[in-house]
């Protein structure tokens, strides 16, 4: 994974190329970001810095009535900056006291005197500091003031949509539109998580199902239903299928995660485990009993292997 490194404990360094902001979920859009701030570094022989924020911003400024649910956490998002290229990501805690420092304080206070900074690459929209006054012609002053050079990034888009955390997390939990969201993040959706047990009715029905415990409860589960997937299982990658929901059937009142792997019978209680998903299959259904259910599954199973016949895992770099 690339270096997570907190504010206290980063050391300045010149010699850095830095951008700036949340990139939850580390989708298209930010690959542009993150790509030329790797690209430049590469060229001046220079340290690659993201620098980014938790908890997420909007927990402190504007959480909303349930908060905001995330697209990655700090460790996933780690390795996805890996896989770019990237050398550290530096964190800084994100509270109300930092939250009312102005955009040129945290270009010159934080950027400039404890990273270091020779070049600083910015989004086309990117607005920073207290009250979203920082600006490109911010960092540009700036620049021009203490040494650095700036690096504007293009709007990014995908199709007709603009690539956005919010349009993400929208296709992710009110669609469960996975096609959709790969396309938005270049990858499929992920799910780290720990195998619990369960009530085991999955293996006395021919489907034995790894119950999934969710590592950070702040991540964006998807829309209910049933989910052709990728699972990293100890570094090696399973084909399965996944049901998200209350398991109406058997008349469950609170939602689960279960995940049948194909072609898999090894104990895997208490495992860290991914989940990748590729492509939704349906609606989460209520059976008239354990024969039209099994029936539905042998129906997902296949419709599952003929989506994963076509695609391929993400394959994560090995962690530095």
């Amino acid at each position: 994974m690339a270096d997570i490194v907190f504010l206290k404990d980063v050391k300045r360094n010149s010699s850095t190329v830095v951008t700036v902001g949340t990139f939850d979920g580390v989708h298209a859009g930010h690959k542009v970001l993150i790509n030329t701030v790797v690209k430049i570094a590469k060229e001046h022989k220079s340290r690659s810095v993201i620098v980014t924020f938790d908890p997420h911003p909007r927990e402190i400024i504007n959480p909303g009535k349930s908060g905001i649910k995330l697209l990655s956490s700090l460790e996933e998002r780690s390795e996805l900056l890996s896989d770019l290229g990237v050398d550290e990501m530096v964190v800084i805690p994100f509270d109300r006291d930092f939250s009312l420092l102005t955009s040129e304080e945290f270009v010159r206070d934080i950027v400039w005197d404890k990273i270091g900074v020779s070049h600083f690459v910015i989004g086309y929209d990117h607005h920073f500091g207290r009250d979203r006054e920082g600006t490109i012609e911010t960092v540009q002053m700036l620049g021009s003031v203490l040494g650095f050079s700036s690096h504007v990034v293009s709007r990014q888009e995908v199709g007709s949509k603009t690539v956005s955390s919010t349009a993400v997390r929208r296709a992710i939990q009110d669609e469960g539109d996975m096609k959709l969201t790969a396309s938005f993040l270049e990858r499929y959706y992920i799910l780290n998580g720990t195998v619990v047990h369960g009530d085991k009715r999955g293996k006395t029905i021919g489907y034995p199902t790894a119950n999934i415990q969710v590592k950070n409860s702040r991540k964006i589960t998807p829309k209910r239903g049933v989910y052709a997937v990728w699972v990293r299982v100890e570094g090696e990658y399973y084909s399965g299928m996944m049901n998200i929901g209350i398991r109406p059937t058997f008349e469950g009142d609170s939602e689960t995660l279960e995940v049948n792997l194909f072609d898999f019978d090894r104990d895997i209680y208490g495992k860290d485990i991914q989940i990748q998903f590729v492509e939704r299959l349906r609606d989460e259904k209520s059976f008239s009993g354990l024969e039209e259910l099994k029936n539905q599954l042998s129906v997902d199973k296949i419709e599952a292997q003929n989506v994963l016949k076509n695609s391929s895992p993400n394959i994560a770099k090995q962690a530095k």
